[in-house]
């Protein structure tokens, strides 16, 4: 700890970057091949706090599923979460500090897959639409 009491005396010009130096794997987790998955079902004091680990380099993702609190079965696949989506969804709290939330972050993947579903089905429809649209002339 410094003896210096009272702001610092300069500012940062530019922010710190962690690995600055170390070539990263684009095959790797986090590299640009294969980017981190998004963070859902978590409060945002807790989205805050993941992302700062991914800022920092602090951030560590699973490599094989992690075991549910409530459940105990292998389903926890994101990396800092304590309960799996299936279990947090029906206790309506977040999965990592396991506090009653009303707003949670991010969408869960069954949600994702039905909203594709649903576009994909949309754009079918507009084509068969366009399709027998050009039979008529």
């Amino acid at each position: 700890m410094s003896s210096r009491r009272g702001p610092p005396k300069h500012q940062n010009r530019y922010a710190w970057k962690p690995n600055a130096g170390v070539k990263i794997n684009e095959k790797e987790v986090g590299g640009k091949l294969r980017p981190y998955s998004d963070i859902t079902g978590v409060c945002p004091r807790c989205k805050e706090q993941i992302d700062w680990k991914r800022r920092y380099g602090k951030y560590k993702p699973l490599t094989e599923p992690a075991k549910c609190q409530l459940c105990s079965k292998r389903n926890v696949r994101q990396a800092y979460h304590n309960l799996c989506s299936g279990c947090a969804k029906e206790q309506k709290v977040c999965a990592k500090c396991r506090c009653r939330v009303d707003q949670i972050i991010g969408r869960d993947s069954a949600e994702v897959e039905e909203e594709q579903r649903c576009l994909k089905r949309q754009l079918k429809m507009l084509e068969r639409g366009i399709e027998e649209h050009c039979y008529v002339l």
